[in-house]
């Protein structure tokens, strides 16, 4: 009898540590923290995000620059087949006048015969066969029609769009770690029972020899014994595999070792949450209305394509010998470019743009009703998961309860010794089901954060 009483307290000791107790609600366990930062750095979809916004950015200085002048240097060197000239008549129209200009400069009548000792200038080429260039040139626009000021604020929206997007990764990552390190944490109560069980076939065992040797059972509860120790090797090997394929699983999310993983001990924590009510919109929500608001000014912008533009050209030649007679040294000048009609092009483009921006507003609406619905769920789920608590504490009592009525009975020979070890082992069983109580209520409290927007609030 002693023996019996001795291994209930074997078994009852363990169990001890898997009684609930509660934890802050505002708290994660910090190895858990520090494994979802470690997943969102390594996450590549939130990394695309990341890349996504990087280019709005792009966009909106780009949009920024059509303010900025551009400067060209240009250089080039060509060679004609011959210099351009002027038609011969033209040539002996200005040979002529240069010597009515000369005679008049020396006093000599128009009819008068021209002196050959007087030289005349050689009547310059228009344009030498071999020509040097250097010049600058700049462009620079003064009005864009509205345009670029759209493609700036469209780029500023799809930007926060992206980052909104980014954030509501994140929470998808956390969660898909959170459910695995708590499934880690429920394998490990797992081994809990399983050494009890250990502990409770090798005290059987024990007895079940000596009995033999008395005469007191039968060879086949030795083979009952054995049978119970397979299953438990087989639930041992199980155990293994479960813990291997978890570890896996967070090592491929976050990027941590596999040693380090394999020497975390998660346990299951029983959760309590203040308050139901308070609720943060979802960044969801937050990207979908900064996508629609990237729309509308991207269908403006494209409107506004219609408008006319003013811009500033200037130009320099910095090599004057090689210019023709007819090319200026330099010039500035503003201009204006007015698409009066380009096809319906732009009233099209802005069309489409504004039925893409109704497209989100009708995911906006959808994604709202699906989200009130997803919160009402999780609080359910939590309410049920917390009375599903309350009902297997009950249940532990009870086992407890009847382990002590069997155990009296058993002493006054009102009870078979099965009947002690499987009322043990119900105090067992009801012991592991308030750790899988606890996971699932864990579970639920992590999904009604994710629904109430504030997820974040716990790993950040």
């Amino acid at each position: 009898m002693q023996r019996y009483k001795s291994l209930f307290f074997t078994l009852l000791i363990p169990l001890t540590g898997l009684l609930p107790f509660k934890t802050s609600a505002q708290e994660l366990d910090p190895v858990l923290k520090d494994l979802i930062q470690k997943g969102l750095n390594k996450s590549h979809s939130i990394n695309i995000y990341n890349d996504d916004a990087e280019q709005a950015k792009i966009d909106q200085k780009l949009a920024k620059s059509v303010f900025l002048p551009k400067l060209t240097f240009n250089g080039s060197f060509t060679r004609l087949n011959d210099d351009i000239t002027f038609d011969n008549d033209t040539q002996n129209l200005l040979t002529a006048t240069q010597k009515l200009l000369v005679k008049e400069a020396v006093g000599l009548p128009f009819n008068a015969i021209f002196p050959e000792n007087m030289l005349l200038t050689d009547i310059k080429n228009l344009q030498d066969k071999n020509i040097l260039k250097s010049s600058v040139d700049v462009d620079w626009v003064l009005f864009s029609g509205f345009e670029a000021n759209n493609a700036i604020k469209a780029s500023k929206h799809k930007e926060a769009s992206l980052n909104y997007l980014g954030m509501a990764e994140k929470d998808k990552v956390a969660l898909k770690i959170i459910e695995t390190y708590n499934n880690l944490a429920l394998v490990y109560a797992s081994k809990k029972v399983l050494t009890t069980s250990e502990t409770y076939l090798n005290e059987q065992e024990h007895y079940v020899k000596k009995a033999i040797e008395n005469g007191l059972t039968t060879p086949i509860s030795r083979k009952k014994i054995e049978l119970a120790q397979q299953q438990l090797a087989s639930k041992k090997l199980e155990f293994e595999h479960n813990k291997t394929l978890l570890i896996e699983v967070l090592h491929k999310l976050t990027g941590e070792s596999r040693e380090q993983l394999s020497i975390l001990t998660p346990e299951l924590k029983y959760f309590e949450l203040n308050s139901l009510s308070k609720t943060e919109k979802r960044n969801e929500i937050k990207a979908l209305e900064e996508a629609k608001n990237a729309s509308l000014f991207k269908a403006k912008m494209e409107k506004n394509h219609v408008i006319p533009k003013i811009a500033l050209k200037g130009h320099y030649e910095f090599v004057e010998d090689d210019l023709s007679l007819l090319d200026p040294q330099w010039y500035v000048g503003v201009g204006i470019k007015w698409h009066i009609f380009d096809g319906n092009e732009s009233r099209l483009k802005s069309k489409k743009s504004l039925l893409e921006s109704e497209k989100y507003n009708e995911q906006l609406k959808e994604a709202e009703d699906m989200i009130s619905l997803s919160i009402v769920k999780a609080k359910l789920t939590y309410e049920a998961s917390l009375q599903n608590i309350k009902i297997v504490l009950k249940e532990i009592e009870i086992a407890d309860d009847t382990y002590n009525i069997v155990n009296k009975q058993y002493k006054n020979n009102l009870a078979s010794i099965t009947d002690v070890l499987d009322a043990i082992t119900d105090v067992e069983k009801a012991h592991f089901k308030l750790q899988e109580s606890f996971f699932k209520q864990r579970n639920a409290y992590t999904e009604l954060l994710h629904a109430n927007g504030t997820l974040s609030n716990q790993y950040n």
